[in-house]
């Protein structure tokens, strides 16, 4: 089969490898139909995440048509049209049982904090993603979720990670009615979460960004103020001077790992590697919120140390609540807005390239080419 072959730093290419096959009862096989590239995809394209191991395939957000079930799969059939959540996760340890999907103990058992991830680095369990024309699907009766009749595969598709993962950095920032939202990245995370702030009540929501297309792409899509930081002398005194000098009510870090702004920041975290990314728009997030307000991160970062400010959360009593999307919880209501058309997940998507071609994908949404906001990546099956 044709799939996405990772061979070191801002290096992918299209390969030849062994179709996938079932290895636990509880498997599934899907003939992919449409697999998104990431913006946590580009940490590993540009080498930013440990343990990101030569050959393995990426893809974390992905649909397909169920070709194959293991013995104990009852909840799928074979010719099932699914969305696959980008969480790895068994529905049965401790973690899974309080819904926190994206920290399954089973999935990534030798790990400590994250879960199992499709087409991540090995510190989220090593496992092959969707970026091909097929993918093994552990633990099939948990993730994987039909797509409801009549739904478009584009919409579907941003459901497994986009929409939830911005509806998520909404939820977690506790906003309240009239709240003033500072949101720190415009891609497509970012955009998600101005788009979900309303829904929980925002009076104002603000994206800060440096590339001018995806700032007016966040105006038009989520209905929000958005400037750049070049134009600012400091992010952090121009968000104290727009809220009469409180600071915002609420801050969502949605860059993480490859934020720039801070030289320092980018010198040690992204071109030295010296700590986990660059913490340039956690510095800002942390910094502009009020005393008491709440920091939302779902900004990617690797699993060592960061340089933080952590003196200003103590002193300003800030209340920091992160984690992976559990997709699987959210699914539901997010299904539900977009059917009732709350919530245009499609309206993202940009570019549409065949998988051969994955390679000038990468390149296109790495270096911000083309003003493109979301890539989806299209098997040769799903096009003809």
């Amino acid at each position: 089969m044709l799939a996405m072959n990772y061979r070191g730093p801002k290096r992918v290419r299209i390969d030849q490898k062994p179709m996938p096959e079932i290895e636990h009862p509880q498997d599934a096989i899907v003939r992919v139909t449409r697999s998104c590239i990431c913006g946590s995809d580009l940490h590993l394209y540009n080498g930013n995440v440990p343990d990101t191991r030569v050959g393995t395939t990426f893809g974390h957000e992905f649909t397909g048509v169920v070709e194959e079930i293991g013995s104990e799969v009852t909840k799928l059939k074979v010719g099932d049209h699914v969305l696959v959540p980008f969480n790895i996760a068994c529905g049965q340890c401790a973690f899974c049982k309080q819904e926190l999907y994206g920290n399954c103990h089973e999935a990534n058992s030798q790990a400590t904090a994250v879960g199992g991830i499709f087409g991540y680095s090995h510190t989220a369990g090593g496992y092959n993603g969707g970026q091909a024309e097929y993918a093994r699907v552990p633990y099939a009766n948990v993730g994987p979720t039909v797509i409801p009749q009549g739904m478009d595969p584009d919409d579907a598709v941003l459901l497994t990670d986009v929409v939830p993962t911005g509806y998520q950095a909404a939820e977690m920032a506790g906003i309240q009615k009239g709240d003033t939202v500072i949101i720190f990245g415009a891609g497509p995370i970012g955009i998600m979460a101005a788009k979900c702030s309303w829904l929980f009540g925002a009076g104002r929501v603000i994206v800060i960004d440096k590339e001018d297309y995806r700032l007016e792409f966040a105006r038009n899509y989520s209905q929000c103020e958005a400037y750049n930081f070049q134009e600012m002398d400091d992010p952090v005194v121009f968000v104290k001077k727009t809220t009469d000098w409180m600071g915002a009510d609420v801050c969502i870090d949605a860059v993480g790992a490859e934020a720039a702004g801070n030289a320092m920041q980018t010198i040690t975290g992204r071109k030295l590697l010296l700590q986990a990314g660059s913490a340039t728009a956690l510095h800002w997030a942390i910094n502009s919120v009020k005393k008491g307000g709440i920091v939302s991160i779902v900004g990617v970062y690797g699993p060592t140390d960061n340089l933080v400010p952590i003196g200003n959360v103590v002193n300003k009593g800030i209340t920091i609540r992160a984690n992976q999307a559990s997709v699987k919880r959210l699914l539901p209501r997010l299904i539900e807005h977009v059917q009732n058309g709350v919530i245009n997940p499609k309206g993202l998507i940009t570019h549409r390239i065949p998988l051969e071609e994955v390679a000038d994908g990468y390149r296109i949404f790495s270096d911000k080419l083309d003003n493109c906001i979301k890539p989806v990546l299209i098997p040769p099956s799903a096009r003809m």
